[in-house]
């Protein structure tokens, strides 16, 4: 049977999700988006996807329903989906909001990011006790068409995620920046550093990608003994972990607090 999906809310996040489901498989007539105006978004391959300005109307249209909201908006969003499967990417909303907000028992928490749009995202999702292995199965399917995702069992791990890897690009683009104004200061012209720099990340997200571990990859260029291992063991000794985990940590108790 072909299921049906809708997502309640057509921004930055719901946007790059529904064109990242598009692009993953899921056919337009399957998608439906609902949004203030009713009126549709610009999607590569969305000549079938239904909008409206009901998420009611939504809700009784689609089997699957994702909640791709602002937090501050929750609040007015009433609709009955006590038969429905419910997935949520709304930052700090809990298993139990979820169910609250929608009627529904069969509830799944998820975070994703805009990189759903070139179907890169990664999303993490925990599931009530309620949800049933086809629930599963279409949840794995969805989030699966955007990028990698993962079945967790720790509701608060969630959090972690929005910080680590909801903002994308977030830290790494900081990491990015600092590479490059150390450039600048060392002469080096700011659009030759800026194109370095992006160059370096891209080729080491691919490297990444597979293959050895992140920790493998460091030991290597250490064991290698040549000029980045001076640099990367010049990190170790400095304060960088400790920096990073209270940022990441920062970030991860604002999204309890929302």
């Amino acid at each position: 049977m072909t299921l049906t999906y809708g997502i309640i809310g057509s921004g930055m996040l719901g946007q790059a999700m529904a064109q990242g489901a598009l692009t993953g498989g899921v056919a337009g007539s399957s998608l439906w988006m609902a949004n203030r105006s009713g009126q549709p978004v610009p999607l590569t391959g969305g000549a079938g996807v239904s909008f409206t300005a009901d998420p009611q109307e939504l809700a009784e249209a689609c089997d699957v329903i994702l909640l791709c909201i602002p937090p501050a908006a929750m609040p007015a969003l009433k609709i009955d989906a006590s038969d429905k499967l419910v997935l949520s990417v709304v930052a700090g909303l809990t298993l139990e909001g979820i169910s609250q907000a929608t009627g529904s028992a069969r509830v799944i928490r998820a975070m994703s990011s805009p990189a759903a749009t070139h179907c890169l995202a990664y999303t993490p999702w925990v599931a009530s006790a309620e949800v049933t292995e086809a629930d599963r199965a279409a949840t794995r399917t969805f989030f699966g068409a955007m990028g990698q995702t993962d079945e967790i069992t720790d509701e608060a791990h969630i959090d972690h995620f929005t910080a680590m890897t909801g903002p994308v690009p977030g830290f790494v683009a900081y990491f990015a920046d600092s590479m490059i104004r150390h450039a600048m200061a060392q002469g080096i012209a700011p659009e030759v550093a800026k194109r370095a720099i992006r160059q370096l990340f891209l080729a080491s997200g691919e490297m990444l990608k597979e293959g050895a571990t992140p920790a493998a990859q460091v030991q290597e260029m250490i064991d290698y003994a040549g000029t980045t291992a001076a640099g990367l063991l010049a990190l170790k000794d400095s304060p960088f972990d400790q920096a990073l985990s209270q940022a990441l940590s920062a970030a991860a108790a604002r999204a309890r607090e929302i």
